[in-house]
């Protein structure tokens, strides 16, 4: 049903996806979803996983899935996670991947905000874990999610994390993402 009503609120909205990989990249990995410019991006983000039929978590501060919406939040793949609180975020997504096969999203950037560098965690998450980054955008300008770009679990363990980042900006030059909110974004990932 999720497959059906995300091609039709996409098609509704003029979206389009564009796999840059094999579906099946989706079935277990670290989704790194850049630009993150506005919360736009994660309905837009939900609503292609939708409509691939793939199985989505997030990490969410814990405030919005204990709020009364929080039920909602959490059929849409929240998992809520106290921030006031020192979190051993790398071990604790590792143990959720020997569990359950999914896509957790993760935004580098950390907020919405233009920022000069990324955060490592979900380099770190990836490599305990041993799933791929797989990489994600949407380009406003153009209507068009793209998604499905794999990094392997081979290549984390033998490239630096230096060459994985290069990897990542090239791709996002390469798509001359157009963002929600341009001035948010910083093109030179490092």
């Amino acid at each position: 049903m999720k497959k059906i009503i995300g091609k039709l609120i996409l098609k509704l909205l003029g979206w389009k996806v564009i796999l840059d990989g094999n579906a099946n990249n989706l079935n277990r990995c670290i989704l790194v979803v850049a630009p993150h410019t506005h919360n736009l991006e994660y309905l837009l983000g939900n609503l292609t996983y939708w409509s691939l039929g793939k199985s989505l978590k997030i990490i969410i501060k814990d405030a919005h899935t204990k709020a009364w919406y929080g039920g909602i939040v959490k059929g849409l793949g929240g998992i809520g996670i106290d921030r006031s609180q020192k979190n051993d975020l790398v071990n604790f997504v590792a143990n959720l991947f020997e569990k359950e096969d999914f896509s957790l999203v993760i935004t580098p950037e950390g907020t919405r905000s233009y920022v000069q560098k990324w955060r490592k965690g979900f380099y770190h998450m990836a490599l305990k874990a041993r799933v791929p980054i797989v990489l994600a955008t949407g380009d406003f300008k153009r209507k068009i999610s793209y998604i499905g770009k794999k990094i392997s679990v081979e290549e984390l363990e033998t490239k630096s994390y230096e060459d994985i980042l290069k990897t990542i900006s090239d791709y996002y030059i390469e798509k001359d993402i157009h963002p929600k909110v341009p001035e948010n974004w910083n093109p030179n990932i490092q």
